[in-house]
């Protein structure tokens, strides 16, 4: 798998070993839907050590890219969605403002559960020449599982942070872990445990 990245880096004039970047996947979230009163409940935990994550990404020159479901809101825009969960009466404002983007962080909205599907993602990452992607977020056994399976798909090396993903029950949360482990070719490993840094 990292020799077809390294590939696809080559091919595109890029003769370094690929960077990495870590996704954050539908973290901006009003949690306003059925069961996403149970997903918050899972997801608070993991706030804090998303933003960790976000951080140590940061001061290693690792881009941070919001992926994130524009909720059937066709005339939204990323700054939109973001005002719209970071309201007063939003479910998920806590969680949101623990993990909230900032100007230097990159942002694209899908249409459905997977990063890549009908979204510019692929194209954004090879502009930023990376083959190594680190993903967290929500929900483990939806919108995480189909990204690491697309990734995969597209010769990306992916890396699961398992304590940065949630879904409505821990037990969700484990069979997805697993089955991303055995099925997604991907490195599922706890974030503290990552090494980040694309050379800087």
């Amino acid at each position: 798998m990292a020799d077809r990245a390294r590939k696809r880096a080559t091919s595109s004039g890029d003769r370094r070993a690929p960077k990495t970047a870590l996704l954050l996947i539908d973290v901006i979230n009003h949690f306003d839907f059925p069961d996403g009163d149970r997903l918050l409940r899972e997801a608070l935990p993991i706030a804090p050590r998303i933003a960790r994550l976000k951080a140590r990404a940061r001061r290693n020159g690792v881009p941070v890219i919001y992926v994130n479901d524009n909720f059937g809101k066709w005339r939204s825009n990323a700054a939109e969605l973001l005002r719209y969960c970071l309201r007063e009466k939003c479910a998920g404002r806590s969680f949101v403002d623990t993990v909230k983007p900032d100007r230097d962080d990159y942002c694209v909205l899908k249409p459905m559960h997977s990063a890549f599907y009908e979204t510019p993602l692929e194209i954004l990452l090879r502009h930023l020449r990376v083959g190594s992607l680190v993903v967290a977020g929500v929900a483990t056994n939806s919108c995480i599982l189909v990204t690491a399976h697309d990734a995969d798909m597209r010769d990306f090396r992916v890396t699961v942070a398992s304590d940065c993903c949630a879904a409505r029950t821990a037990r969700e949360h484990r069979q997805a872990i697993e089955h991303i482990r055995e099925m997604a070719n991907a490195r599922v490993i706890v974030s503290a445990g990552l090494r980040l840094g694309n050379g800087r």
